[in-house]
């Protein structure tokens, strides 16, 4: 027997977000100008040429078949007011690559990041750990990470 563990999951994040009928809205309302053109396309096929009636409906009805399908699937990009952290490097870890005197490269969680030094702190040696106190941009602001030897 088909299990429905994936719908229940969803109907339970689903119900749980604030105000999630707003959600549904926007996404219905951003699927109408598609599904409008689709409709006139037919009409227009229709027109010019013999088209059956099951293609005349049935292509709308996969069409909205296939918005109902997507819709657990993209709902959550369409809520503006994420409760997610908007930087998540914050807080983060990492080794200094280079020399930063103010900016120079750092390594966090295995990527290559820009870096500039934090306040007035001066400089980081090559080889420092590092520690994410903000973010400018796509450049990193950083600090010795506390605990570990100066220069």
């Amino acid at each position: 027997m088909f299990s429905c563990n994936w719908s229940r999951t969803f109907l339970r994040q689903f119900k749980s977000a604030n105000r999630p009928y707003h959600i549904l809205l926007k996404y219905t309302l951003l699927q109408i100008p598609a599904f409008t053109l689709i409709i006139l396309v037919l009409l227009l096929l229709q027109k010019w040429m013999a088209i059956p009636a099951y293609v005349m409906w049935g292509i709308p009805i996969l069409w909205v078949v296939k918005d109902i399908i997507l819709f657990p699937l993209t709902w959550r990009s369409y809520e503006w007011r994420s409760r997610q952290d908007p930087h998540p490097m914050v807080g983060r870890h990492g080794t200094a690559q280079q020399s930063l005197a103010p900016s120079g490269y750092v390594r966090v969680g295995g990527e290559l990041w820009l870096a500039e030094v934090f306040g007035h702190e001066g400089s980081i040696e090559k080889g420092a750990r590092i520690r994410v106190r903000g973010v400018s941009g796509l450049k990193l602001l950083v600090d010795r990470e506390v605990g570990t030897s100066g220069s």
